[in-house]
């Protein structure tokens, strides 16, 4: 019998990673040197380029203290990604992990040792790029396109978000969250590192590597659940890919999550009832989040005992939430200050441009993209996302995005979570999501994707979200040759 993994003990301990752990008074004493080492020369903005680490936090922290901007890069970003978003924002310096070698990097860095890992501080010909007043961090996102486009943040907004999260979470007692997800990541940064730091919560950082991680879509479960039963959190954030693989996985294993979790955060795309409820089924205690770069993270959340599966949760505390007549979600309350150069400041209440309605307890229901919404032959408007996520519900189906702008009835084109998966499967699955559909919103054709839908094959951008044109280029001659099969013979 395998001896069971020795569970870190929860006491004073801030930061941790592996055999490094870091008290409060451990962990500021780090920052403040830090923040002395890196403002001792003329930096503006600092772009940091790194795996989970301790070290990672450190300079994160580090970098707010001594009033340097943060830009931080994920490891998934493509190498021209990586050099737009350095030239975009006038980044003057560059921290990466020692020996990593980047095109168009020249010179010798200089070396940086921080929390038992070995750095390495490039300094960057930069032209300075004019930034709102206040700006402390700036996020990229990746958009539909898979050109990032930089949003400047606030200290403000930022606290403000991190101190909404310590004030809802409370009645559930956090003292230990691991960070799942790439710390680069706002969700990630904000609701998994700054705030359980400010609640004096543990937080433990693992290589991406440790946590079954690759990239930006490749996702080992098994790999996954021994981490989280090594360390056993009593929170984690995922994407809802990975929990739908997770849940799978120990679905198909006879296994259960850990007793120790007492939240699971999901956000990043829409997860739907029928994942949630699976997941729950197998001891993942997940709920459904909303939120967005523009505020600073996280504005709605379901939580245990104000939760309704199916929807993103109620605003939290820092957080206002408004629909308009034609179903677009606004937000307001710890909003960015604006984009990087673009000289317009954010208004007071922010178009999200997604789509959806607050019900009669307050509760967020997201159903999709203004802009994606689809009007068929019949005049109906079809949101594809709602529409996606039931086929996503579905156990055979890990991808789908869905056509019929101006055809009588929608299409699919589908990547099935097993590579083995029958074409039978697939159309049975089809049908159990139809019967959960109006009959305006049913799938009529489906194909089976030529690919998966990964930024290797060109079909999702940098973050995971499908590059719907170019998925329609690939499969139009299958989707819309109605004298075709639905699927291959």
């Amino acid at each position: 019998m395998t001896p069971p993994i020795p569970t870190p003990p929860m006491g004073d301990v801030l930061l941790r990673q592996d055999d490094l752990a870091l008290t409060r008074p451990a962990l500021d004493q780090l920052v403040q040197q830090t923040a002395e080492t890196l403002g001792a020369a003329p930096r503006r903005v600092v772009a940091t380029l790194l795996d989970n680490s301790a070290a990672w936090a450190v300079l994160d922290l580090a970098l707010a203290e001594a009033g340097l901007v943060h830009l931080p890069i994920p490891g998934f970003f493509t190498a021209p990604q990586i050099a737009h978003v350095l030239q975009a924002s006038g980044a003057d310096t560059l921290i990466t992990a020692a020996g990593l070698a980047l095109p168009g990097l020249s010179g010798t860095p200089q070396p940086l040792t921080l929390a038992g890992t070995a750095l390495a501080l490039h300094t960057l010909a930069a032209r300075p790029v004019p930034l709102p007043a206040g700006t402390q961090k700036i996020t990229f996102t990746s958009g539909t396109t898979g050109t990032p486009k930089g949003v400047c943040l606030g200290a403000a907004g930022l606290d403000q978000v991190a101190q909404g999260l310590v004030q809802a979470l409370a009645p559930l007692d956090i003292r230990r969250h691991l960070c799942a997800l790439p710390l680069p990541v706002l969700l990630e940064n904000v609701a998994g590192l700054l705030a359980p730091l400010a609640a004096g919560a543990e937080c433990v950082v693992l290589p991406l590597a440790r946590l079954g991680l690759e990239g930006s879509s490749r996702f080992d479960p098994a790999t996954f659940h021994a981490a989280v039963m090594q360390t056993r959190p009593h929170s984690l954030i995922l994407l809802p890919q990975m929990l739908r693989a997770w849940a799978g996985w120990l679905a198909a294993t006879g296994q259960r999550a850990p007793a120790s979790l007492r939240l699971v955060a999901v956000g990043g795309a829409a997860v739907g009832e029928t994942l949630l409820l699976a997941a729950r089924q197998v001891g993942i205690p997940a709920h459904e989040g909303y939120g967005l770069s523009e505020g600073s993270s996280v504005q709605t959340l379901n939580l245990p005992g104000a939760d309704r599966a199916g929807s993103a949760g109620r605003p939290l505390p820092h957080a206002r939430v408004h629909v308009d007549d034609r179903g677009q979600i606004h937000v307001a309350g710890s909003l960015m200050l604006g984009y990087l150069g673009d000289n317009a400041p954010a208004p007071v209440w922010w178009p999200t441009g997604d789509v959806g309605h607050l019900d009669e307890d307050g509760f967020l229901h997201v159903r999709g993209r203004l802009r994606h919404v689809l009007i068929t032959a019949f005049g109906r408007n079809v949101s594809p996302e709602w529409v996606e996520t039931t086929l996503r519900g579905q156990p055979a189906i890990a991808q789908a995005v869905v056509f019929g702008e101006a055809r009588p009835h929608l299409s699919a084109v589908l990547w099935p979570l097993r590579p083995d998966a029958s074409d039978a499967q697939l159309q049975a699955a089809v049908a159990e999501a139809n019967r959960a559909l109006p009959d305006y919103a049913r799938i009529g054709h489906w194909v089976r994707a030529r690919a998966d839908f990964t930024p290797e094959a060109g079909l999702a951008t940098a973050n995971g979200r499908p590059q719907r044109q170019a998925i329609e280029t690939l499969h139009a001659a299958a989707l819309y040759d109605e004298t075709a099969p639905a699927f291959p013979s």
